[in-house]
């Protein structure tokens, strides 16, 4: 059994491109985990949509054996984390496995949004940090500039901020020395009843679900039986191992180590991630206080664009949920698309991977509806609903108030952009709340809609500042506003896919932009169609496509007008009938290219 003085389990924090991965990377290859010639980019990225985007969307872990400079062997079992916003909550049960944490930064680019929210994580869970430069060996390093932007943004000393490039492995020993002197070692009871906390759980083709564990007390061995205290399912262990990356056999996990098991368990929602497991026979007294479940943020609608493809849909996304706990669906129909499913994800960027996923592992063509949040609805009877797809509001007279969720931005821009950055800020209904500076970075404080946010709020910041913007979130309360169903209509039907909820102040202008975007989109038929939108029964914007008109009088050459009148009275009854019976097919590009884009 190894000595707990001698195990250290830290994870990898930092914003988007700031070189986790890179530096995942180079502790495997000096700690011989991995031999030259199996190591590749960005190991740990096992996704084919990982590495292609260059983001880590998983948290992965690995165990590495290193031998240190005073002589003694230590275990070092590192989980590398996300840095996207909408995969805070993979960082947030990855800290809580961990005693320490390597706070990476870019060296050119100093502090970002991201950065910060990571750090304040992991001081919650009380963990020691070290930070690290990377990237010293670019030309626009300024080590000791983003050495004060760390004190004086996070407030941790980084006096001792070891300078790295992951690229290059320059410094890469000393992030390993730092790694056994400076963090603490796990604290755990060896005699104690099993206590271990679910971190991770997923499906393989071949031995069922892998959960990913870290032991707190006792010991887990092959052939135990074991209780999930959250699901209270029971299961016998088959097989006890560590990843090296590669997936090792031990005897048993002791405390403060991290591992898997399998137990030919076939469903991963009975593997809450956050759940104690304890023995079945000798349980432990308490459960650990997990951490927030993954909580949806953001709907849609997918739909097949082949109705026959349905049945694939449904296969595809029960294989993603088994993958990915945070996922949720549900079976939705329109009459206008056909059978398709509600979905919620964490975020915007979560649904495009999730979207491409679908669409590339399970070869789908697939049609997105326009994304919305869950409003909450008071109705006058004093019942409470919560509704994330427009069609399922209720009639406007038994409401009293909605509720939207509003959320609290921290945004982080060179001072040259700042006023396009307050500007789009406003646009988008937001109140500041604070603005400070580091340095010559202006950091703002907002608290602004999600509504707003999930359409194209973070495409826009990008385009506002040159891409030098950093932009996270939390989601920080409910408030009522002034919102309102608008449906659009064509030739007087109304298309519950197009239907949006939206602020009454901006209801005529959504409303313009989309009429006027289905005009040009919905082919001429022999009569005329009317495009509008409405709030209940008032309407606020309308376009007309124009009739198709066939030259009925082209035989009547010469002679009595009366007759040519006729033609075209006849012509008119007719146009007029076949108004009141023609059915308008809006065609599938149509609605796609009005879905599409967002303001």
């Amino acid at each position: 059994m190894t000595d707990l003085s001698h195990i250290r389990n830290f994870s990898i924090i930092a914003h988007i491109d700031h070189g986790k991965s890179t530096l995942a990377d180079r502790l495997i290859e000096q700690c011989g985990g991995l031999e030259s010639r199996e190591m590749q980019e960005q190991v740990l990225d096992s996704m084919e949509l990982e590495r292609e985007r260059g983001i880590t969307i998983k948290a992965q872990t690995v165990r590495l054996n290193y031998h240190a400079r005073d002589g003694q062997d230590y275990i070092l079992n590192l989980i590398d984390t996300p840095g996207h916003v909408d995969f805070s909550y993979e960082v947030n049960r990855s800290l809580a496995a961990c005693e320490g944490s390597l706070l990476v930064v870019d060296a050119s680019q100093g502090v970002e949004a991201q950065t910060l929210a990571n750090v304040y994580q992991a001081t919650d869970n009380d963990h020691e940090i070290v930070p690290v430069l990377n990237k010293i060996d670019l030309p626009a390093a300024e080590p000791e500039r983003i050495r004060e932007q760390i004190e004086e943004v996070i407030g941790i000393d980084a006096s001792e901020a070891i300078p790295i490039s992951a690229k290059t492995g320059q410094g890469i020993e000393e992030v390993l020395e730092a790694l056994v002197h400076r963090l603490p070692p796990p604290a755990g009871d060896g005699e104690a009843p099993l206590k271990a906390l679910l971190v991770d759980s997923w499906y393989d083709a071949y031995l069922g679900v892998i959960v990913l564990l870290r032991i707190i007390d006792g010991r887990l061995a092959k052939g135990m039986r074991v209780r999930l205290m959250g699901t209270d399912s029971r299961h016998l262990i088959e097989q006890v191992g560590v990843f090296t990356p590669k997936l090792t056999h031990v005897e048993a996990l002791n405390p403060g180590e991290i591992g898997y098991f399998t137990a030919s368990i076939k469903d991963v929602s009975e593997t809450r991630v956050g759940d104690t497991v304890t023995e079945d026979r000798r349980p432990t007294a308490a459960a650990l206080a997990g951490f927030k479940p993954a909580v949806s943020v953001v709907f849609c609608g997918l739909f097949p664009v082949d109705a026959d493809d349905y049945e694939d849909l449904r296969e595809s996304l029960a294989r993603l949920k088994l993958n990915d706990a945070s996922f949720q669906y549900e079976m939705e129909t329109s009459p206008a698309l056909g059978f398709g499913f509600r979905c919620g994800f964490l975020g915007l960027l979560h649904m495009e991977i999730v979207q491409q996923r679908l669409e590339r592992e399970f070869n789908l063509d697939l049609i997105t509806t326009a994304p919305s949040v869950i409003y909450r609805v008071h109705l006058r009877d004093g019942e409470m609903l919560e509704i994330h797809n427009p069609v399922d509001m209720p009639d406007p007279t038994q409401i009293e108030r909605i509720e939207e969720p509003w959320i609290k931005a921290t945004i982080l821009v060179p001072d040259d952009y700042l006023g396009q950055v307050l500007k789009l800020c406003e646009e988008r209904r937001g109140t500041q709340i604070n603005l400070t500076y580091a340095g010559s970075r202006a950091m703002v404080e907002y608290r602004l809609p999600l509504n707003e946010v999930v359409f194209d709020f973070y495409d826009r910041l990008k385009s506002v500042s040159r891409g030098y913007a950093s932009f996270d979130y939390q989601l920080a309360d409910y408030q009522p506003e002034n919102l309102v169903k608008m449906s659009i209509l064509v030739n007087h039907e109304p298309v519950d896919a197009l239907a949006m909820i939206v602020h009454a102040s901006r209801a005529e202008q959504r409303g313009r932009a989309l009429c006027e975007r289905l005009k040009d989109l919905i082919p001429r038929q022999l009569f005329a169609i009317a495009i509008q939108a409405a709030i209940g029964g008032r309407i606020i914007a309308r376009e007309t496509v124009r009739a198709l008109r066939k030259d009925v009088t082209a035989k009547c050459y010469g002679g009595d007008v009366t007759r040519k009148r006729k033609l075209l009275e006849k012509q008119k009854a007719g146009k007029k009938r076949m108004r009141s019976f023609g059915k308008v097919e809006i065609p599938q590009e149509a609605f796609i290219a009005a879905l599409r884009t967002g303001e």
